[in-house]
């Protein structure tokens, strides 16, 4: 072999990989985290629809009023369905002030009086008692013909009792309402504010129905008053 020859030295591709592979930077051998689940949506009440046509249907046997209050105030009062402590006795409150209402109206009548002017009060248990009449005794006496036929009977405790039931079973029925006052109610709390409206209903049907009221309270659908 000749000294003066110049040798040239070829490096094996396994050894060049091996370089370059020990060359890069390590990977980031962290493992990966895992993605959370964003939280989940509070659950509204589902009601059914034959929930809301027996409710519809109830809301003819109240007062217009106090159902017109109610459906304004509910929503607001109980936050749409999500609520917090004072919403919850803000709710009870309206639900109680409405059913009051609804017994206090099941004692009122109108009338229109031999004047010709429309006159409304509440029965008592010698009469009704007008409540927008200013006139002496001897003006009423000639204005009324008998205030005595309309006084307090049996019958105005049953209807003014079977009202605020179905008023409750009114409020009961509404999503929002059933949201706050039973955030945590299971299948058969659910099952029972389902049907809750429609056994009420179908009750109170036959009681208005079998024992019918001649009065014309203040605020009902049937607004004809007496005539004397």
């Amino acid at each position: 072999m000749d000294p003066n020859a110049t040798h040239i030295q070829i490096i094996p591709a396994t050894t060049t990989a091996q370089a370059s592979s020990s060359s890069s930077p390590p990977e980031d051998t962290q493992p990966a985290r895992p993605i959370s689940d964003p939280p989940a949506a509070p659950v509204r009440p589902v009601v059914d629809k034959t929930t809301l046509s027996s409710a519809s249907d109830l809301l003819k046997l109240l007062p217009t009023g106090t159902v017109l209050a109610f459906q304004a105030l509910a929503p607001s009062f109980s936050n749409h369905g999500l609520c917090y402590a004072a919403n919850r006795y803000l709710v009870i409150a309206l639900i109680a002030a409405c059913a009051t209402s609804c017994v206090l109206l099941s004692f009122t009548d109108s009338l229109v009086g031999r004047d010709g002017k429309l006159y409304h009060g509440v029965a008592t248990f010698w009469g009704l008692y007008p409540f927008n009449f200013t006139g002496t005794p001897a003006e009423r006496d000639a204005t009324f013909k008998d205030l005595s036929r309309f006084r307090i009977t049996a019958l105005d405790f049953v209807h003014a009792f079977f009202s605020a039931l179905v008023f409750l079973a009114v409020a009961l029925a509404d999503a929002s309402i059933q949201g706050c006052l039973f955030p945590d109610a299971g299948p058969d709390v659910r099952e029972l504010l389902v049907n809750l409206p429609l056994g009420v209903g179908f009750l109170s049907s036959i009681v208005f129905m079998i024992f019918p009221t001649t009065r014309k309270s203040i605020g009902y659908s049937e607004t004809t008053p007496h005539a004397q």
